[in-house]
């Protein structure tokens, strides 16, 4: 029986690791954000965060807002994320990101929620 629940729990864990960190439809990475799915495109300063569904609907973006917080150049650098198109968050960095920057994304809705995605 241990064993079978120590198989379970592997098996679990690596799934939910495969849940998502996938490449999106603009080039960047995936991850969950509470109900929403978020892609993170970084190329040099720009930083784009596009929102989407369960589904890979797109979200409109007005009324959202971000606040990315990244490791560059071994140091943490917030990012502050505006809508600037249909379903796209945008900001800019004072320092080039990595194509796939490490740090973490605090997304909130136009009802005042906060969700977080984690990108590693």
């Amino acid at each position: 029986m241990k064993k079978f629940l120590m198989v379970a729990a592997l098996v679990a864990s690596s799934a939910s690791a495969w849940a998502h960190d996938h490449q999106g439809t603009n080039g960047g990475r995936v991850e969950d954000a509470g109900s929403y799915h978020v892609e993170l495109v970084s190329k040099s300063e720009k930083v784009d965060l596009y929102i989407s569904d369960a589904n890979q609907k797109p979200i409109a973006a007005t009324g959202f807002k971000a606040i990315g917080i990244f490791v560059v150049n071994g140091k943490a650098q917030r990012i502050a994320m505006e809508p600037a198109g249909s379903a796209r968050l945008s900001g800019t960095a004072s320092d080039a990101l990595s194509a796939q920057p490490k740090g973490v994304v605090q997304l909130t809705s136009p009802d005042g929620k906060t969700v977080q995605a984690k990108f590693n």
